[in-house]
């Protein structure tokens, strides 16, 4: 069976998002938040939503 994304329980700054995701890709987290950081920037609306829906489809890792 293939990865899952998780948020992250150890690398998170408020919902674990990119933490997650950073995981996920074996990359630093900093990298996919200046990522979001820059998505943000070119429109507010696109980055704050991206990350709320990953937030709440993201599921928590099991047995944390």
């Amino acid at each position: 069976m293939g990865r899952k994304l998780y948020k992250s329980d150890l690398d998170r700054k408020i919902f674990g998002v990119c933490g997650g995701i950073a995981d996920y890709f074996g990359i630093d987290s900093t990298i996919v938040r200046l990522i979001l950081v820059f998505i943000t920037l070119w429109g507010i609306l696109p980055g704050i939503l991206l990350y709320i829906i990953a937030a709440l489809v993201m599921p928590d890792r099991p047995g944390y």
